[in-house]
């Protein structure tokens, strides 16, 4: 029987300062000094073992191995995920769940989120030229929000939009956050709950009607594996996992413009040509950082490639350092739409938002949505708009999650087409 390798570990008694300090490349620094895909170390008072790369990934994913229930840390599911999601199934409540999510992703609901984000996109270009600057992210923000709001069926008088797209930005930017910020994100998650609870309670009432097929109405009247309907507190944090990734696309959509920005040669090539498009948009979410790691722990104790993994362990997926692994990514810190003509569509080297299979596993359920909103996105600003992009700060840190350009990408003299 061949002994088992040791896998590298890092010095320390706790190295969680080490990931505020260094954000996104954190896998990726420790990788590179170790020559290796994976190594150990301990954050948050617990051991933890970190991976990247298509192999780790697939390994990852691997329902059999791995668990989702405990894995990720209190903090996360305060503010970003909201307690009794998805996210933190497994087996069959998760495939009965996540069943529910695809039922909202058919190519038809994909063509009505798009043409919901034109309409709010040209809306906001309407208003934008009275104005003498327009701050992309905040804008950006309002349009996923009020987008995200029709789509899935859910009521907001329009003087309440501002406020709710400030919760979910609350929650998007709390995970990493200390202090105010943080308590800021679990005080506006905890608003959010409340009225989304009344809105489904409401449904169910009778008191209010919900269209059917949309999220409101299908969250509202989902039924758990045991036939009774999902308790209203965790139908609303699904709701919310409906909403909020998309308010957080407003994050792409500002790197977008970013990349547009300072790759004039790029931008050139585009054009309305949807494949193109496509391409564009795929470089962005693999090239500039989003969310860094998803947690899981192993169900059992195995051997992978010979390393040993211990029943409970906490594991992190590197997902910013899988999409610029050098052996995936010829050149992976140079931006080029063009290699996702050639890309060979593996579900675990590409995994801006997870990987493995979408329908049945822990991959984003949104992310066709996301890619939908951005294709639109980009084409309206390189299509159906003129603006100029006055001297700013565009420096992003990888100690800042999320990242964002630090002027949030402003536009002056803009004008609609």
């Amino acid at each position: 029987m061949a002994s088992e390798k040791e896998i590298p570990k890092e010095a320390g008694i706790d190295n969680s300062v080490a990931v505020l300090r260094e954000g996104y490349l954190y896998g990726t620094n420790r990788a590179q000094a170790f020559q290796s895909d994976l190594f150990k170390t301990r954050l948050l008072g617990q051991e933890a073992i970190c991976i990247r790369g298509e192999e780790a990934a697939e390994l990852f994913y691997d329902n059999e191995k791995f668990k989702r229930a405990g894995a990720a840390p209190k903090r996360v599911l305060k503010t970003l995920f909201g307690k009794g999601g998805v996210q933190a199934l497994d087996g069959e409540a998760h495939h009965h769940r996540k069943a529910m999510f695809m039922s909202l992703m058919s190519k038809e609901t994909l063509e009505d989120i798009r043409a919901i984000a034109s309409k709010q996109w040209e809306r906001a270009a309407q208003r934008w030229q009275n104005q003498s600057k327009v701050v992309l992210y905040e804008e950006a923000q309002e349009v996923m929000c009020r987008t995200a709001f029709e789509w899935a069926g859910i009521p907001v008088e329009e003087d309440e939009v501002k406020d709710k797209a400030e919760w979910f930005r609350a929650m998007i930017e709390a995970p990493a956050a200390i202090g105010p910020a943080h308590w800021k994100g679990r005080r506006s998650r905890g608003k959010a709950e409340s009225w989304v609870k009344e809105l489904v309670e409401d449904v169910r009432t009778g008191k209010r009607q919900a269209a059917e097929g949309k999220t409101l109405h299908t969250m509202s009247f989902h039924r758990e594996l045991n036939g009774e309907w999902m308790d209203a507190q965790t139908a609303a944090v699904e709701i919310i996992n409906i909403l909020r990734p998309i308010v957080a696309i407003s994050i792409y959509i500002c790197f977008t413009a970013l990349a547009v920005h300072q790759h004039p040669q790029e931008r050139e090539k585009l054009g309305s040509d949807e494949e193109k498009l496509q391409h564009f948009v795929q470089e962005v979410r693999r090239f500039y950082p989003f969310f860094p790691f998803v947690p899981a722990r192993p169900i059992k104790d195995f051997t992978w490639n010979g390393y040993p993994f211990k029943k409970g362990t906490l594991v992190l997926l590197d997902l910013y350092g899988t999409n610029h692994h050098p052996k995936l990514w010829d050149n992976p810190e140079q931006f080029r739409p063009y290699r996702f003509a050639t890309w060979n569509k593996s579900p675990f080297a590409f995994i801006p938002q997870g990987g493995g299979d979408r329908n049945v596993g822990h991959r984003c359920a949104g992310e066709w949505i996301t890619i939908e909103i951005m294709k639109e996105s980009l084409d309206f600003l390189v299509n159906r708009i003129d603006y100029t992009v006055p001297e700013q700060d565009l420096r992003f840190q990888f100690n800042e999650m999320p990242a964002l350009p630090h002027s949030h990408f402003v536009m002056t003299n803009v004008r609609f087409q």
